[in-house]
C-alpha cells in the first residue's frame, strides 16, 4: 500500500532474465530460483528488467540453509533472493517483492481495523543496530503507521551476554518485524534477543517474551530434533507460539515447530492470478519443511495416520523465494531486498493470530484443525518423496508441507 493509501494491483510479468543461484537442498533435490520478474502497478510504474537483472550478483547472498545445522542450536530460516541496491527514499511502486497490501489482500486480513492492544513477540539471535530505523523505512514506504521505541510500540530486550549479529540473523529480524508489521500494523512489536543460538537460550527468550507481555511469539529458526528437546520447554498456555518448519523440504523435523503445542508454519508459493476468484494462486513450496517427530506426542486435534507422533506442519503462508516479499535491511546490506523462506511465513501467521486477539482461548494449533473451511486450501505442490504421500505432497485436506492451508481472514484463529 502506498502513502496515498491506495492498494496497487500487481501481476508478475513474464519473459525477464533468469539467473543462476545457489541451490537449496530439499529431500535430495536442489531448489533453484529464478530472478523474480518485475512488477507493475495500477499507476503503470514498472521496475525495469535491466535494473532487476543487475541484482544477480547478490542472489542468495544470505542463505541460512547454506549454514550447516548444529545439534541443539537454532539456525535462521530465511533466504535472500536478491539485493536491489535501492535505498530508503525509493517510492513504494519501485520496491520489488510482495508488499503489505499484497499480503493483506491475498489472506483477506482485517489489518486496517484489528490488532490494537496486541503485542507480537519475536525471538532472535544477535543485535541489529539498525533495526528500528530500518523498520521505520519499511513502514513509512508502505503507508503503515509509525512504530517506534519512543512511542512504546517497538521494544528490544537485549540480554547481558548478547552475541553480535551477522548478515543472516540481521536479515532474519528485519524480515520478522517487517512481516509482522505487514500483517498487523496496529500491533506492538517486542524483539527479544537470545544469549545464543543454543536451544536452551532460545527457549528462555520465548519465556522472556511471554513474561514481557507478548500475546503471540514468533520463532523463525530451526533446531534439529534431538533427545534433549522437550515439548514442555516450548509450551505457554494461552499464548500462541508459532515456529518455522525449516527450508529443507521433507526431512527430519525441526524444533520448536515439532513441539506438541507449538503452531508449525510451512511455506507456499504465492502468485497473483486475476482470472481466479481469489485473485491469487498458492501451492506448497518445495523447500517447506515437513516430517514426523520421533519425540513429540501427537496432539489430540491432529488425526492423520501417517505419523504416530507429531506431524509437521499445521499451516502455511508465502515463503517461496521465487515469489519473495519486500524487506528493508541496511545492516550489512544495501536496503531493499527480496526474501523467502519459512522465516517469511512465520511472522505473517503470528500477525494473523494477533489480529484475531483470541490467544487466551486457544490450545496450540487446535483452532486451525477445528476450522479448516476457514483457510485457503493448498492442494498442489511437493517438497520431496515420501510415504504416505500426503507428508510431502499437497492434495485435498491436510498435507505435511502446507498443513491445512493458509490464512483466509481470522476465523480459524
Amino acid at each position: 500500500m502506498g502513502k496515498d493509501g491506495k492498494m496497487h494491483s500487481r501481476k508478475i510479468l513474464q519473459g525477464l532474465a533468469v539467473i543462476a543461484v545457489l541451490g537449496v537442498p530439499a529431500c535430495g533435490a536442489g531448489v533453484s530460483s529464478t530472478q523474480v520478474p518485475a512488477l507493475d502497478t495500477a499507476a503503470g510504474h514498472i521496475v525495469s528488467a535491466a535494473h532487476r537483472s543487475a541484482q544477480s550478483s547478490r542472489a542468495f547472498a544470505a542463505n541460512c540453509v547454506a549454514t550447516p545445522a548444529v545439534e541443539d542450536s537454532g539456525n535462521c530460516t530465511n533466504i535472500e533472493t536478491a539485493s536491489s541496491g535501492l535505498g530508503p527514499l525509493t517510492p513504494a511502486q519501485q520496491v520489488p517483492g510482495l508488499h503489505p497490501a499484497d499480503l493483506q489482500a491475498a489472506y483477506k486480513l482485517p489489518s486496517g481495523t484489528a490488532g490494537a492492544g496486541q503485542t507480537i513477540g519475536i525471538v532472535i539471535v544477535g543485535n541489529d543496530l539498525k533495526l528500528e530505523s530500518d523498520l521505520a523505512v519499511y513502514r513509512s514506504t508502505f503507508g503503515l503507521p509509525a512504530c517506534s521505541s519512543a512511542s512504546g510500540c517497538f521494544k528490544v530486550i537485549v540480554p547481558a551476554n548478547a552475541s553480535s549479529s551477522n548478515a543472516n540473523w540481521a536479515h532474519e529480524v528485519s524480515a520478522d518485524v517487517d512481516m509482522a508489521s505487514a500483517a498487523c500494523p496496529k500491533c506492538k512489536l517486542l524483539v527479544v534477543e537470545a544469549d545464543s543460538a543454543k536451544y536452551s537460550d532460545l527457549a528462555t527468550a520465548v519465556s522472556a517474551a511471554v513474561s514481557a507481555g507478548a500475546n503471540v511469539v514468533s520463532n523463525s529458526y530451526a533446531i534439529p530434533e534431538s533427545k534433549k528437546e522437550s515439548s514442555a520447554l516450548w509450551s505457554h498456555p494461552g499464548i500462541p507460539i508459532v515456529a518455522a518448519t525449516g527450508d529443507q523440504g521433507f526431512t527430519t523435523v525441526n524444533w520448536p515447530a515439532a513441539a506438541t503445542n507449538v503452531i508449525a508454519v510451512g511455506a507456499t508459493t504465492l502468485s497473483p492470478a486475476s482470472a481466479t476468484p481469489r485473485g491469487w494462486t498458492e501451492t506448497a513450496w518445495s523447500g517447506s519443511g515437513s516430517g514426523c517427530s520421533t519425540l513429540a506426542a501427537k496432539p489430540p486435534w491432529q488425526t492423520d495416520r501417517g505419523c504416530a507422533m507429531r506431524t509437521v506442519a499445521d499451516i502455511a503462508a508465502v515463503g517461496d523465494p521465487n515469489t519473495p516479499v519486500a524487506v528493508y535491511d541496511s545492516y550489512q546490506d544495501t536496503g531493499w531486498i527480496e526474501m523467502g523462506g519459512t522465516s517469511v511465513a512465520t511472522p505473517i501467521v503470528a500477525g494473523v493470530y494477533a489480529l484475531a486477539a483470541n490467544g487466551t482461548q486457544l490450545n496450540g494449533a487446535s483452532s486451525i484443525y477445528t476450522h479448516p473451511s476457514s483457510l485457503n486450501a493448498v492442494s498442489a505442490g511437493s517438497n520431496g518423496s515420501c510415504s504416505p504421500i500426503y507428508l510431502c505432497t499437497a492434495g485435498f485436506g491436510y498435507s505435511g508441507p502446507a498443513g491445512l492451508g493458509s490464512p483466509k481472514g481470522i476465523a480459524a484463529f
